[in-house]
């Protein structure tokens, strides 16, 4: 049986939140972690508030994972920020030499209509939202020849569908639509981190309606927003072949090499992970939409992109960060986004 919390999910994907919380609020659960205010502007101007986090923000590194954060629609940015900041604490906790040369920041974004960010939340809408802020973080994020900086996009629910949509289209105005892949350095993106997704919302409505007599899986013409992380992911995969093949028909010369000057620089996949964190009790999306976001991946990514599924035992939809499970795959996977870089 479909229940309300399955049905809200669907048809208000782009409800309005504008919720009365402060990141002053969460201080005392977040510490020592500090979070910082941003302001920018999508392309139609609409105003949207970012927030910055991190244990040092004025710390200075050589390496720096800096994360991307699209949340779902069930509230504001301020009551997530202690789960996001727990996976900063755990980082910073590790007291080794990976996290001592390594600076690890969250950027969260605040869709249009969403706590302090202006304007009515849409699909398109939001797609400009997120356009905006990987813009913001490529000019304002540290980033030269003495400092390694990666970025790792992560979404939570319909935010798995902004990160996956958002990526597609970045990396298809970069390599496809720009001069090649000479500009990939624009944004040197590692992974995705897709928590509890679905594969898309007329999908949704066919999993939770899969009689055929009943009229509501036909309704998916009508809905406001699609957000199909399966197409995201196929349009990913084009451009990550498109990139690989270029690469691999103009090899670099690797100068510092003791092999010789015969030896190449092994270029890595645009994207080297994706990372789908399913809640083993979600109550609003099927255990199926998870498997087959998998299986697209896996059929469609070249092989050099990793894929892993990952079941947090005993998590409802909102609660993969409260499990230690989830938490702690984020914490290694963004250790590995620094070891790799």
């Amino acid at each position: 049986m479909v229940n309300h919390q399955q049905l809200h999910a669907i048809f208000e994907i782009s409800i309005r939140v504008k919720m009365s919380e402060k990141v002053a609020d969460y201080v005392n659960q977040c510490r020592p972690v500090v979070w910082k205010e941003h302001d920018l502007r999508a392309a139609d101007g609409t105003p949207l508030k970012l927030l910055e986090g991190g244990v040092d923000l004025a710390a200075k590194h050589r390496k720096r994972v800096t994360v991307l954060y699209f949340q779902g629609n069930a509230s504001s940015l301020p009551p997530r920020l202690p789960y996001l900041s727990a996976v900063l604490k755990a980082l910073d906790a590790a007291g080794d030499q990976i996290s001592e040369h390594t600076g690890y920041s969250i950027y969260a974004l605040s869709y249009r209509g969403f706590w302090t960010s202006r304007g009515r939340a849409s699909q398109s809408g939001i797609e400009l939202d997120a356009q905006a802020a990987l813009t913001w973080l490529t000019q304002n994020v540290r980033q030269g020849p003495h400092i390694d900086t990666t970025f790792v996009l992560w979404g939570q629910s319909v935010g798995a569908g902004v990160a996956t949509t958002a990526l597609a289209t970045l990396l298809t105005q970069q390599y496809l639509n720009a001069a090649g892949p000479q500009h990939q350095n624009l944004l040197n993106t590692h992974s995705l981190i897709l928590e509890t997704p679905f594969l898309s919302i007329r999908s949704m409505l066919t999993t939770l309606y899969p009689q055929k007599y009943l009229p509501y899986r036909y309704l998916w013409p009508f809905l406001r927003s699609t957000w199909d992380s399966g197409l995201a992911v196929k349009k990913i995969a084009v451009v990550a072949t498109a990139a690989a093949a270029a690469a691999a028909s103009h090899p670099k010369p690797n100068p510092s090499s003791r092999n010789g000057p015969s030896a190449i620089v092994v270029t890595p996949p645009i994207v080297r992970k994706v990372l789908i964190l399913q809640a083993g009790k979600d109550e609003i999306v099927p255990a199926e939409q998870s498997e087959a976001l998998e299986r697209i991946c896996r059929e469609n990514l070249p092989g050099a992109i990793e894929v892993e599924r990952l079941i947090v035992a005993g998590a409802l939809h909102t609660e993969v960060m409260a499990k230690p499970q989830g938490r702690g795959a984020v914490v290694r996977h963004l250790r590995a986004a620094a070891e790799n870089h």
